[in-house]
């Protein structure tokens, strides 16, 4: 009878996978640290972090985009108030009017 000494394959939970992930991209270590703290190997990590991790590089945009986007951000929710009050003063004088019409 031949018997063969096969490592059993671990299984890990997603919340594990996750937390290993965000350990590595949070410490500032290397993947070989993380893996060996965590006791896994540093190709599953790899792994993982394609699966868990950021799906895409942070931009860094100039001062100069952040002002102009600022600015019509800023034109967009003075246009929308804008609207709201003019709804505000449109309910008002509906209400008004119905009550108007109802007494009298």
């Amino acid at each position: 009878m031949e018997t063969t000494n096969r490592t059993a394959k671990k299984k890990y939970d997603e919340a594990f996978k996750r937390s290993a992930v965000d350990m590595l991209i949070n410490s500032g270590k290397k993947v070989k640290q993380i893996a060996s703290e965590l006791g896994v190997s540093t190709w599953n990590l790899r792994d993982w972090k394609k699966v868990y991790g950021p799906k895409k590089p942070v931009v860094r945009r100039s001062t100069t985009e952040l002002e102009a986007e600022n600015h019509e951000l800023r034109q967009e929710l003075m246009r929308v108030k804008n609207q709201r009050d003019i709804l505000k003063k449109t309910l008002g004088i509906l209400s008004t009017h119905d009550d108007n019409v109802t007494n009298g």
